[in-house]
């Protein structure tokens, strides 16, 4: 059951500060680290960490940093065959700046991203037709987010869509082609221009997409969890109560386990409690792709998790 994540490679450079400096300020950082990330590469890494089949296809730089991000795909068994370097251009890079309350600001330059184009879905089509999902992020150009979500509709193969970063002008035409629409709350607000500081106005928000066509819409909420809306159900899968440390990556964690487990059971709702848990888990520790938990560690989470709820 392979799945294929179309999408973006980065490499993070990572300033860890008390505080953030205001607009023309200098502040010292208290830590530093490179790490790779890009959302593309960050969910089919966590998926391939809980022993998914992965594909992906995405564009490098021919620098130093492109492949470092492809010999990072192979040490975790994603398959690299459409990991491809472009001449002449930098890679995807991350500016992440993190504070002491965990939250994070982030920067990003697309660079041999945005040279991931139509003609590269058409090249893979008969790898592409092997796949049981395909997972989109907006981080590469539309037009190639559009003609990936094109091949899946024309081939039966479900797409998942993770509106990030958010596009005010994304087609919603081309969204309700997707079996799952999974933005954070932030997203969801500016997708729909609704308010979400409140879980009524959340579900209002995610009710209003699929009210225009929208099938399964899955808004991950951090600390909150997570919330799955359809036309007949209303969903909501609670947070994992853990000491945060670094929240980084931890959407793309989520949807990680989530297309792991989904490929495996068809279940939206088991695939959405593992993956609260997985994407918990993994704000323990900073970083990125680093802080994602191995398999081992994962069970064992899982394991104390379901202790505890015995407990209660």
């Amino acid at each position: 059951m392979k799945i294929a994540v179309i999408g973006s490679v980065m490499v993070d450079l990572m300033s860890y500060a008390d505080q953030m400096p205001e607009a023309g300020e200098t502040r010292e950082a208290n830590a530093f680290s490179i790490g790779c990330g890009g959302k593309g590469a960050n969910q089919a890494v966590a998926a391939a960490m809980l022993g998914a089949d992965v594909m992906m296809m995405a564009k490098v730089g021919d620098d130093i940093f492109g492949e470092t991000a492809r010999q990072n795909f192979i040490e975790h068994g994603v398959d690299t065959k459409y990991v491809l370097p472009v001449n002449g251009v930098s890679n995807g890079m991350a500016t992440v700046f993190v504070d002491a309350s965990s939250q994070n600001r982030i920067l990003i330059y697309k660079g041999a991203n945005l040279h991931l184009t139509p003609d590269d879905i058409l090249l893979a089509a008969d790898d592409l037709k092997q796949c049981e999902l395909i997972v989109l992020q907006l981080e590469i150009a539309a037009p190639t987010v559009y003609a990936a979500i094109e091949f899946g509709r024309a081939h039966n193969i479900p797409v998942l869509l993770n509106p990030a970063p958010a596009m005010k002008d994304l087609s919603l035409e081309m969204a309700c082609k997707c079996e799952f629409f999974v933005p954070n709350e932030t997203e969801l607000s500016i997708l729909t221009g609704m308010p979400v500081e409140t879980m009524e106005q959340i579900e209002k928000a995610a009710q209003s997409l699929v009210d225009r066509g929208l099938k399964n819409v899955l808004v991950t909420m951090g600390g909150k969890g997570a919330l799955l809306l359809t036309k007949e159900d209303c969903i909501k899968v609670p947070a994992c109560k853990v000491k945060a440390v670094d929240t980084t990556g931890a959407g793309d964690a989520f949807i990680g386990c989530f297309i792991a487990d989904y490929v495996k059971t068809h279940d939206a709702v088991s695939a959405m409690q593992r993956a609260a848990a997985f994407a918990a888990l993994s704000v323990t520790k900073r970083g990125t792709q680093t802080s994602y938990p191995t398999q081992a560690e994962f069970d064992a989470f899982i394991r104390e998790q379901n202790d505890r709820d015995f407990v209660k």
